[in-house]
């Protein structure tokens, strides 16, 4: 393991391995807050915050600088909190533990948070560089960006003065996006009975793990498995053959991450024991076959597990295993304007006992077109109506229009260009970005989002390429020069 602080550029390192040092869970932001407001005061920055606790530092111009055009850089403070099975870490209180594996920067364990951490920690290597062009620089820092865009929603009008914002919370470098995909939550509620667990029965869990997941916009067309999907899958096959009994079913955790665990407690008839055991090692046969190529380190268990003392009611179980092998996931249709991009998916993001005998399925549709997106949520409505299940949608969020006329898209590419000699791909994201919100609030604004290059976002196989974050400094303090 090396230390991070022997990369370059060195300002950039320093400050996003202080950043893992702070915790940052979404909705608990408080301690990375602190934080910036102890570095704006040692560096003698002006800062404010609004009601929602977003918070915006600036930076002067420099000399000779002061007639050039305010421009915000922009960051989210949260990150997404996942972890392995196995991985004992306390995302509130413990920090990050990030390490050199080759050409890249991963986690122990964990998320790595380099979403948006990196950007964060280039908006701070600017604000504190004593050899940087400029005009004035707004930094505006959102909260709570991963789970719901509460942030940015709640961004009072006016907080900023800049007309041009650069968005930090992209992740293929040599990649400019002017436009990002729309979304919504919707999530379903069915409360069934618990009845006493019948004798003459042997219990047995089901275990998947070992899935990559990933981001459910950016990720969403890798055909990579979703734990859910392939546990109920199974299960729904057991269903059909042989008298069981669920007891237990949970997989996923975040809206906006493909599920990469699962598991289940079934009862299975005591007789057919032996039956079922090979009925597993078909399906696990299948399935890893299906997916030695996009999920080559899929894991699928059958083991016996406690006696437990209630099961799900029949219909209740019934229903739920039918309506999760019917729910969609994945891309629904591929966009005809931007070829090449997913234009509207869903994605099954998890499933949750809670408590009072309430089984809660979260998923999350995205799209460019808001009547697409609309149609997708109304769609897995549809389905869960159907098992008499409570809907509910979230707010959503909007999308963000291409612009390809914009003034800041000529400038970047022309940097890009200048700096690296060969042309970046212009492209919109199928993720969603804050962008769509503050074009709501800030008619007119012209905006661009870039980054470096990371994998397994939002996921512990999180990792960020350290070549293209020299490439993305670079960009950036050049499209700040010439802006």
């Amino acid at each position: 393991m090396s230390k991070l602080d022997q990369l370059q550029p060195s300002a950039v390192w320093n400050y996003f391995e202080t950043i893992c040092q702070i915790p940052r869970p979404s909705k608990k932001e408080e301690k990375i807050i602190g934080f910036l407001v102890d570095f704006a005061q040692l560096h003698h920055l002006p800062l404010k915050q609004d009601a929602a606790g977003n918070i915006l530092i600036t930076k002067q111009a420099t000399t000779g600088m002061e007639g050039k055009k305010t421009i915000v850089l922009q960051s989210h403070l949260d990150m997404v909190c996942e972890k392995n099975s196995g991985t004992i870490h306390n995302f509130e209180t413990d920090p990050i533990k990030p390490y050199i594996d080759g050409e890249w920067v991963t986690a122990e364990g964990t998320t790595l948070g380099a979403d948006c951490g990196i950007g964060i920690a280039a908006q701070l290597a600017v604000l504190s560089a004593k050899n940087l062009r400029h005009g004035i620089i707004e930094c505006l820092f959102t909260v709570d960006e991963e789970t719901g865009l509460t942030g940015a929603k709640a961004l009072e009008s006016g907080f900023f003065s800049g007309k041009a914002l650069i968005n930090l919370d992209s992740e293929d470098e040599g990649e400019l996006f002017i436009g990002c995909a729309g979304g919504i939550d919707t999530v379903a509620t069915l409360q069934y009975e618990s009845v006493i667990a019948p004798a003459g029965f042997f219990p047995v869990e089901i275990l998947v793990s070992g899935l990559l997941g990933g981001h459910s916009g950016d990720d969403i067309n890798k055909n990579r498995g979703n734990a859910i999907k392939i546990l109920d899958r199974f299960i729904w096959q057991l269903m059909q053959k042989y008298e069981i009994y669920l007891s237990e079913i949970q997989g996923g955790n975040l809206r906006n991450a493909i599920a990469r665990e699962a598991s289940a407690v079934v009862l299975i008839p005591f007789a057919r024991k032996e039956e079922v055991a090979i009925d597993f090692n078909i399906f696990r046969s299948n399935i890893e076959s299906e997916m030695i190529l996009n999920e080559p380190n899929i894991h699928l268990v059958l083991q016996s597990t406690d006696f437990p003392g209630f099961v799900m009611d029949r219909l209740s179980q019934s229903r739920v295993v039918n309506a999760l092998y019917a729910c969609p996931h994945g891309v629904l249709t591929m966009s005809t304007r931007m070829p090449g991009m997913v234009e509207t998916s869903t994605n099954l993001a998890s499933v949750k006992i809670k408590y009072g005998n309430l089984i809660e399925i979260t998923t999350s549709q995205r799209s460019d077109l808001e009547s697409g997106k609309m149609d997708a949520a109304f769609m897995v409505e549809s389905l869960f109506q159907l098992i008499g299940a409570t809907i509910q949608h979230g707010e959503g969020y909007p999308g963000w229009a291409p612009d390809p006329s914009s003034e800041l898209l000529k400038v970047t590419r022309s940097s890009y260009v200048n700096l690296f000699k060969n042309e970046p791909v212009v492209r919109s994201i199928h993720a969603g970005l804050e962008c769509g919100l503050f074009l709501e609030k800030f008619p007119g604004i012209d905006m661009i989002s870039f980054g470096p290059t990371m994998r397994g976002v939002h996921s512990p196989d999180e990792r960020i390429n350290i070549k293209t974050v020299d490439k993305f400094w670079k960009l950036l303090v050049d499209v700040i020069d010439n802006y």
